[in-house]
């Protein structure tokens, strides 16, 4: 066991590796910005002063949302979705017809409306959890993450319902630090090309300007300010695209399964509403890395375009919330859900409108 417990203390050391580049890249950039740039190279101090603002403005938001990325505890499911002792002993003695069986009578209670590729209840035989909606599990953290999207080396942490907002927010300033430095650093990289051999700024031509350390660390950052938000803005973009579908990047590659089969579009609410689950109501706090996400992250809004027997009988699916016990008619069902929704109105009367119509 002695070596076991030692491989897994040397990986969890190893995986700090990027996040301690990062930041290392983070640090000499802002020496090199506000020192070398600034300090040492601006000779207009209302340049200078402009510069500095906006620039430590981009750098805290930058490391306040990053920070907060790496903080944040993936979010695990709770203790409803763990099967009670007597299911979970006879779970283990069974066969896995008999154990789908058991998984059925334990999630008939629960606000679980996607199944395996098979039709089969999801369950992590890890943790010993009946997986929600959108929940995974990650095998570097070693749990099961609600609505996991992925595991990022560069924050070592899993990028999920805790934590999404956050890491949008963080590719977003890390971007706009990024093509801030490389857009104030650009005149000056252009005049260190034709540099002055001369060491003092006085001497030099007012186009040029002297060969001195500060050259070094000014070309440099450019490349790497650049070359970062070259990089980010791919990434930054591929997840707005995320958002505004209200899909993760599992989902993306492989589309979850209900009851009816896949459905790629099964959680997308429209883009408005699913920039609010993720984002908030509230705009005045979406440029901010405070949790304002909607939900518990175990259950999610579902757009059903097609309703089966089953699906009627348990209801809409709202924030956890099942709205319906025993058998009912569509009308009725969806009715009761109405009553139960805030904040939903026009997609619940949508979907009524488009059962009535096909049970007509």
């Amino acid at each position: 066991m002695a070596p076991h417990h030692v491989l897994k203390c040397c990986q969890r050391s190893l995986a700090w590796i990027p996040v301690i580049f990062i930041n290392l890249v983070v640090g000499w950039s802002y020496y090199a910005y506000v020192v070398e740039l600034c300090i040492f190279t601006i000779p207009n101090n209302a340049e200078k002063i402009s510069y500095l603002v906006v620039f430590h403005l981009f750098f805290i938001m930058f490391i306040w949302s990053y920070w907060k990325t790496i903080c944040s505890r993936p979010a695990s499911p709770s203790k409803e979705f763990c099967l009670a002792k007597v299911e979970k002993e006879q779970y283990e003695k069974e066969q896995p017809d008999a154990q789908q069986n058991i998984l059925k009578k334990a999630a008939v209670g629960l606000p679980v409306y996607t199944r395996t590729g098979t039709g089969a209840v999801r369950y992590c035989d890890h943790c010993q959890v009946i997986k929600p909606d959108r929940c995974h599990h990650c095998s570097t953290c070693d749990m099961c993450v609600l609505k996991m999207d992925h595991h990022c080396p560069w924050v070592n942490n899993c990028v999920g319902f805790s934590n999404y907002k956050f890491f949008v927010l963080f590719l977003a300033y890390s971007m706009l630090y990024c093509v801030f430095i490389a857009a104030t650093v650009l005149q000056y990289f252009i005049k260190f090309w034709t540099h002055c051999r001369r060491r003092s700024v006085g001497d030099c031509p007012q186009n040029q300007l002297p060969d001195t350390h500060a050259k070094f660390h000014v070309l440099f950052l450019f490349f790497v300010a650049a070359m970062f938000f070259i990089s980010i803005l791919s990434l930054f973009s591929y997840h707005l695209w995320l958002v505004g579908k209200n899909r993760t990047t599992i989902e993306a590659f492989r589309a979850p399964v209900f009851r009816n089969g896949p459905d790629k579009n099964g959680f997308s609410l429209g883009f408005s509403r699913n920039v609010v689950e993720v984002f908030g109501d509230q705009k005045k706090y979406w440029m901010f890395p405070i949790y304002t996400s909607h939900g518990d992250g175990h259950s999610f809004v579902t757009r059903l375009l097609t309703l089966d027997p089953e699906q009627i009988a348990v209801g809409l699916q709202i924030n956890g919330k099942s709205s319906v016990d025993g058998l009912a008619s569509p009308k009725h069902v969806l009715g009761n859900n109405i009553n139960h929704i805030e904040g939903h109105q026009d997609d619940v009367a949508q979907m009524v409108t488009v059962t009535m119509e096909s049970e007509s």
